[in-house]
């Protein structure tokens, strides 16, 4: 009893001098000075400004990808008050660092952005933003062939038209990561593994990937200090500095030196570009899909068309899907009008490893992204003095189906639901299950899509701006990636 008594006197006494600090402060204060003391004391004076972290309280949004860390990056951007396409460009980088296996520098891909406004980019229809890999001319001593570079340049034209915080400050935390090192994650530690043999024989990804003879575990510690200086000079000189400037020259020189040869005019001609998606009803819904290039998306938008007439129909949904992809990589044409004819019997080749991502701020923006390398680590082969791995080239490996879908609601000008996919030929059942299950469930991802497919989606079942609380975001419980948000 007597310690309780102690404790309570103890506890009056400093609030009375407190209350006696404050009078004294208010008393003898001119009007700047009592706002001072006021927000002292009250916590108001130093609220965090657009661009900090904490700017956004309550609800955020959300944001699920294959690789932790970079999912991190992308949920302070939205705490700062970026929107989903600043979110979506900071992750982008981030991977570079943190999963460059399937998204680095080198890397190409396409991602589907929606502004709900009438007046926004898009007039309230989602866009697809392309920047798929672009095979570089094969030249004398090229005996890794090679594809453009497109990621930076597509995260930007994504950024440049949705997004809304500076581009520099999103390049920020992928070149902090690289400079100042990064633990290395599950989902890297498994590609690591699977490619590491003949990785680990060139000498430049052995001295960032394994550079005591062994392949970096999951924790190790990745320095990439190239990429920090590619990555600081992406921010200071500009994403073009890539392209037709001192790191576009260093890109054409180093390439020539590790088989895969660049030539200025490839950097300088190959440009990301805007496009209509296929859309499909889906109830009182619109749904988005990528477009060819991106011809997973036609895969997906096939798949979903017979899962839309029974969900458990999923082998006729994947014939349906790899039938559509043969059609189109065969003569081309119009998608629709591919999606409407009979599908092609066949099988595609063995295709390479993607990644995917997707993000969605409070107003309702969201953009989903699939990304590749067109191989593990692409060539395997990287640039000196840039730290980046060359892609391989389209020419010489079959392009993975890079499948995304968006679900929105044109009436109400609303957000339903995004889901992108990684999985080889399984990418676009991935995507066309996983959007089923979140469009008739209401939930989000309550069962793993069919194997080898691996789905990031983000769904609010009561729409988007309006019913924040319905918002729910999920990875692939089978692999290794991350989904979160803040509320």
């Amino acid at each position: 009893m007597r310690s309780n008594v102690s404790v309570s006197a103890s506890s009056v006494s400093r609030r009375l001098c407190l209350a006696l600090a404050l009078a004294t402060a208010l008393a003898t204060a001119g009007c700047d000075t009592m706002g001072s003391v006021g927000d002292f004391f009250l916590g108001g004076g130093n609220a965090p400004t657009e661009g900090q972290p904490g700017f956004i309280r309550g609800f955020l949004g959300g944001v699920a990808a294959d690789e932790p860390r970079a999912a991190l990056v992308a949920r302070q951007v939205l705490a700062q008050g970026g929107d989903a396409a600043d979110a979506a460009t900071a992750l982008g980088f981030a991977l570079t660092v943190t999963l460059p296996s399937r998204a680095g520098l080198g890397a190409g891909g396409a991602c589907l952005a929606y502004n709900p406004s009438r007046d926004g980019p898009g007039g309230g229809v989602p866009e697809a933003i392309l920047f798929t890999p672009v095979a570089a001319p094969v030249t004398a001593g090229s005996d890794r062939p090679a594809a453009v570079p497109m990621l930076a340049r597509g995260l930007y034209a994504l950024q440049a038209r949705y997004g809304r915080r500076p581009i520099e400050t999103l390049i920020v935390p992928a070149e902090q990561l690289a400079h100042f090192g990064v633990q290395v994650s599950r989902a890297f530690a498994n590609d690591l593994a699977v490619v590491s043999g003949p990785l680990l024989a060139d000498p430049g990804a052995r001295a960032i990937f394994g550079p005591s003879g062994t392949p970096l575990a999951e924790g190790a510690t990745l320095l990439q200090p190239d990429l920090g200086s590619t990555l600081s000079q992406l921010r200071v000189g500009g994403v073009g500095d890539l392209y037709q400037g001192v790191l576009a020259r260093r890109l054409v020189e180093g390439s020539a030196i590790v088989g895969g040869a660049l030539s200025a005019d490839a950097l300088r001609g190959a440009l990301p570009r805007t496009a209509a998606p296929i859309i499909l009803r889906s109830g009182r819904d619109r749904v988005a899909f990528l477009p060819p290039p991106a011809d997973g998306g036609l895969a997906a938008a096939a798949a979903f068309q017979v899962l839309q007439g029974d969900a458990r129909a999923l082998a006729q949904a994947q014939e349906r899907a790899m039938g559509v992809a043969l059609r189109w990589r065969a003569g081309g044409g119009d998608p629709m009008a591919v999606l409407a004819a009979a599908g092609s019997a066949g099988a595609l080749p063995p295709l390479p490893a993607s990644t995917s991502f997707a993000t969605l701020d409070r107003d309702g923006n969201a953009v989903a992204c699939a990304v590749t390398m067109d191989n593990l680590f692409g060539t395997g082969r990287v640039v000196p003095e840039t730290g980046m791995l060359l892609a391989a080239s389209p020419a010489a490996v079959p392009p993975p189906l890079l499948s995304a879908a968006l679900a929105w609601n044109d009436n109400i000008h609303a957000f339903r639901a995004e889901v992108a996919a990684s999985g080889q030929a399984g990418a676009p059942l991935a995507v066309a299950a996983g959007l089923i299950d979140v469009l008739r469930g209401g939930g989000n991802q309550a069962v793993p899509v069919p194997e080898p497919g691996r789905v990031n989606a983000i769904a609010c079942s009561g729409y988007l701006p309006d019913a924040q609380r319905s918002c729910r975001w999920a990875t692939d419980p089978r692999g290794a990636g991350l989904a979160l948000g803040g509320d």
